[in-house]
């Protein structure tokens, strides 16, 4: 990467000054000092700046409020400057601040050389690709792997083309979206058409990691560390060392765990369990919830510096309900694939076929859908599929004389559809969790806390 113009140190103290000047001249960036808010106002002014990167502190004051005004200054008369803030860990708060006034990222003292560069190299160009404008499906098509991401609607399009943008960062991305949208299918896309595509990608389920076992899971352990340690493990951090680690259903990790996410995140250095050695590993996070992250902080049932450090770039996949039009496309798409693997003859839809699935609500979204052809494929033994051959016990009310309507779902709102849903696999299975859970797409885990959360009892 090359620079057209200096990065903008900022800070009182000349050893972190010399210290991150010297690592941008190593790694051929240019780079000019300010020690003071008004000083770096005054550079900025005078010359173009690629980026800046300021203290929180400059003088006997530990407020951080001179930062905090500096970085309103800068965003005031500099509005698309990246900005990263240096902080130390005990006023990570501070960063949050921040973060929530426009600085793009923070790094806390002290740091790893390595993860700075990439976090400031990340930065860049983000800030360059910040205003290019979103793909239509075939430019998409032509510079990108997203097969397995199928439909037109411009709602997808939009994830598709953000994706597209940053996929070559290491830019950590959080996406967002209903059970059954495709979220771990936009996270294999990211790491597919990034520069770690040879690199591993590691999935983890935070879900049904338990908080006693979330260190020795995600930092590895060595032998005797505990009972039952016979030997020394890796880690998921160490198995995604070149490549990607995604960290599913997010949300429903315990806050004492969050604590211990959050300073891996830092400077993705860690500690086994039961070794006093400290490992690093190179790795882009990619998190995935579909949960109110949002609501959860301001509840105090999620930290707001870690979700700052995971939504640096936030996408939403729209459900399936609100992309209708993409439907037929899917449901060709899984044919092919069911086609495929289970060798039947060429299976078609017939119109009748298509208006029903076209008026149901889908709250288990792409998942349920592919769920609901596979079955009718396999239950009813025909090359042509009609409307009868996709009626959902599970969604279906077989009294309702309105048989195009799902049970009434449309008046709920999602919590009580949610509820419904689960109430509904529970009879159906009969209480088993582990079948209903599975049914779901859901974590024992993920779905015992939803059990608490509406008050069912098994």
């Amino acid at each position: 990467m090359t620079l057209k113009h200096p990065v903008l140190i900022v800070d009182d103290d000349e050893s972190v000054t010399a210290s991150l000047s010297l690592l941008l001249k190593q790694a051929g960036l240019p780079s000019k000092v300010a020690s003071d808010p008004d000083t770096a106002l005054a550079a900025l002014e005078t010359g173009a700046c690629s980026m800046v990167i300021q203290d929180m502190n400059f003088s006997r004051r530990t407020s951080g409020e001179e930062g905090l005004q500096l970085l309103r200054q800068i965003r005031k008369h500099h509005a698309h400057l990246p900005v990263i803030l240096i902080t130390a860990w005990g006023s990570i708060e501070l960063a949050v601040q921040g973060m929530k006034l426009g600085a793009t990222d923070f790094i806390t003292k002290p740091w790893n050389n390595q993860h700075v560069l990439q976090l400031i190299r990340t930065s860049l160009r983000l800030a360059s690709s910040a205003e290019a404008p979103d793909f239509d499906r075939e430019e998409l098509d032509q510079r990108f792997d997203f097969s397995d991401s199928v439909g037109e609607h411009p709602a997808l399009l939009k994830v598709l083309s953000t994706i597209g943008r940053v996929c070559q960062t290491d830019a950590p991305v959080l996406i967002l979206g209903e059970s059954g949208t495709g979220k771990e299918l936009i996270a294999e896309a990211l790491h597919r058409n990034s520069h770690r595509t040879e690199g591993p990608l590691v999935k983890v389920n935070l879900g049904g990691v338990p908080d006693s076992l979330f260190e020795a899971e995600m930092f590895g352990h060595v032998k005797g560390a505990f009972t039952d340690a016979r030997s020394d493990r890796r880690g998921r951090f160490q198995l995604a060392d070149g490549g990607t680690i995604f960290l599913d259903e997010v949300g429903e990790l315990e806050l004492a765990s969050q604590v211990k996410l959050l300073r891996v995140l830092e400077d993705r250095s860690f500690q086994p369990v039961g070794s006093s050695d400290t490992l690093h590993s190179d790795v882009r996070i990619v998190a995935a919830t579909n949960r109110d992250l949002g609501a959860m902080t301001r509840d105090g049932e999620f930290r707001e510096d870690l979700l700052y450090r995971l939504n640096l770039i936030t996408v939403r996949l729209p459900p399936l309900r609100e992309r209708i039009s993409d439907l037929r496309r899917i449901a060709r798409h899984h044919l092919l694939r069911v086609e495929e693997l289970y060798g039947v003859r060429e299976i078609s839809i017939s119109e009748a076929g298509w208006r029903w699935l076209e008026s149901l609500k889908w709250p288990g979204n792409i998942r349920q859908l592919r769920q609901t052809i596979e079955r009718a494929v396999l239950m009813s033994g025909k090359s042509e599929l009609d409307r009868d051959d996709f009626v959902d016990p599970d969604l279906v009310d077989e009294n309702d004389a309105d048989a195009g309507q799902l049970d009434g779902l449309d008046r709920l709102t999602l919590d009580e559809m949610e509820k419904l849903m689960i109430e509904k696999k529970l009879a159906r299975h009969e209480n088993n969790i582990s079948r209903v859970a599975e049914s779901l797409g859901l974590s024992r885990a993920a779905l015992y806390r939803r059990l608490e959360k509406h008050g069912l009892n098994t």
